[in-house]
């Protein structure tokens, strides 16, 4: 079997700990750094790992006793109890954003059919589905008397938790 990509939970504000551990073990790690917009401030710019409690390991799923035995390192993120390996051009991706220094922030995943709030923008307070996403903008369908209307909206108007209420 050959070495493959897996998202590995670490402790709480441990990922850059757990990272060099694994990489002194002579582990290919990848951990995703940015600086959060709302903290660019010069004073504030401190990097931030863009998936907290996460960073990415590439090793051979037969000898992952290791990495399991390191410190700071929680489980390997697994569907049901199998690990789940993750595609190498979703990592080459990855870390082509992360070293192009272009602005990155996270985001939560948004699919179509999800539900979500507004808290920003002309359209505060307002809920709807997301019909699709892309680039920076939402197209989000509002119900009104059994019928829709859509209207792009700026993904930072949304709140960052799937309305629920």
């Amino acid at each position: 079997m050959d070495k493959q990509w897996f998202a590995v939970r670490t402790k709480s504000n441990r990922e850059q700990i757990t990272a060099g551990s694994l990489c002194g073990q002579g582990y290919e790690t990848f951990l995703p750094l940015c600086t959060p917009a709302k903290t660019k401030s010069p004073e504030r710019m401190t990097r931030q790992p863009l998936f907290p409690g996460y960073l990415f390991c590439r090793f051979d799923l037969r000898y992952r006793l290791p990495i399991l035995q390191t410190s700071g390192v929680v489980h390997i993120v697994s569907i049901g109890s199998v690990p789940a390996p993750l595609r190498d051009d979703e990592i080459e991706s990855l870390r082509i954003v992360i070293e192009s220094e272009a602005d990155v922030d996270r985001y939560p995943s948004l699919v179509a059919g999800q539900l979500v709030k507004l808290t920003e923008g002309p359209l505060a307070g307002a809920r709807g589905i997301i019909v699709r996403s892309g680039g920076k903008l939402l197209v989000v369908s509002i119900t009104l008397l059994q019928r829709s209307v859509s209207v792009s909206v700026a993904r930072e108007w949304l709140d960052s938790a799937i309305a629920s209420n």
